[in-house]
């Protein structure tokens, strides 16, 4: 699942892939509205992104990919 979050005052865009659904997704992202606190979330690899709450743009949730293979992709 592609994921970009807007970051406020930032010219660049966070991207990752999570194996998470898009609903697990929104809920993470709602529910750190809410408290105010920060949005954590691993990508494929196993790295984590955590974002305060309070500086987040946007949350895109694009379409389920597949995966990508070769040098024209």
């Amino acid at each position: 699942m592609e994921i970009k979050i807007g970051v406020q005052q930032s010219a660049r865009e966070i991207a990752l892939d999570s194996p998470l659904s898009p609903d697990d997704i929104a809920q993470a992202v709602s529910a750190a509205l809410a408290d105010g606190g920060v949005l954590s979330l691993e990508d494929e690899k196993g790295r984590r992104i955590i974002v305060p709450a309070d500086r987040i743009a946007y949350v895109e949730i694009g379409p389920e990919s597949a995966r990508r293979v070769g040098f024209g992709t």
